[in-house]
């Protein structure tokens, strides 16, 4: 695929980014409970019999885990690659936000840069230690070590990784919304999909069944709803948003897989 095409292509799908969005947002919705589901035959033991066994639940979690892990690296590492207004994915990038720009009516982005603000660090603060205290609270120590090390934790790699690559934010002419800063990653992509993913796994491990279900559908909504309204505020490029999913996962799922881990290993001690 040639430069035109590929730039074609970026400009159409900003045009069309605010259906896009609709489109993936209704997936995530019908995906996210079949996803549930296989985790409910396979990841979860059952009080009378059945389910997997304690080694294959364990063999089950490292295997995807590292799945996920190298998947989400590799992605961000292939996105990395190509930074640089020089190459083709930094014309893209600008390319499909000046679409969006175009195309996209004040009051959507008025009702995104509210949404936006789920992903403001000062209340992924507050998220962290209200919820740490609440656990602590609760003598659910491991939880809420397992939060504060995710949260805080995402925090100081996001800003790391800014810093390595220094990427400017794009350009734009609104100033419903503004930012400073590096823009890769997306620090708010990152600190929405840990922190949001920590609270829904905290809440399934705390709360009864049926709220399970709801938290985790709630939860993506709101990490997928915040990352991509920065890409429609234009305060991020869509790569810088993706690599914030790439990086977000990855340091999510590893958090989850040592609380996991760990909690393994103090029922092994318990029996």
């Amino acid at each position: 695929m040639n430069a035109v095409d590929s730039g074609a292509i970026a400009h159409f799908a900003g045009e069309h980014a605010l259906a896009g969005f609709g489109l993936l947002l209704l997936a995530l919705v019908v995906g996210v409970p079949l996803a549930w589901r296989l985790v409910l035959r396979y990841g979860v033991p059952r009080e009378q019999g059945g389910g997997a066994s304690p080694k294959t639940r364990l063999v089950i979690y490292l295997a995807l885990s590292f799945a996920i892990i190298a998947g989400a690296a590799a992605l961000f590492a292939a996105i990395a690659d190509e930074l640089g207004a020089e190459e083709e994915l930094g014309r893209l990038d600008q390319t499909f936000a000046d679409a969006i720009g175009q195309s996209v009516a004040p009051g959507v982005l008025r009702a995104f840069a509210w949404i936006t603000h789920l992903g403001d660090p000062w209340l992924l603060a507050v998220w962290c230690i209200g919820g740490a205290a609440l656990l602590l609270i609760a003598r659910r120590r491991m939880l809420a070590l397992g939060l504060v090390l995710a949260i805080a934790g995402n925090g100081v790699l996001n800003t790391t990784l800014k810093h390595i690559f220094e990427r400017v934010r794009p350009v734009h002419d609104q100033a419903i919304a503004t930012a400073s800063g590096w823009s890769f990653p997306s620090g708010h992509t990152s600190g929405s999909l840990v922190t949001y993913g920590m609270i829904a796994y905290v809440l399934v491990r705390t709360t009864p069944a049926r709220w399970h279900l709801p938290v985790v559908i709630a939860a993506t909504i709101v990490a997928f709803t915040t990352a991509c309204s920065r890409v429609f505020l234009r305060v991020h490029f869509a790569s810088d948003v993706l690599a914030g999913f790439a990086s977000g996962t990855a340091w999510l799922v590893a958090c989850i897989l040592s609380v996991e881990l760990a909690r393994m290993v103090r029922q092994g001690r318990r029996r």
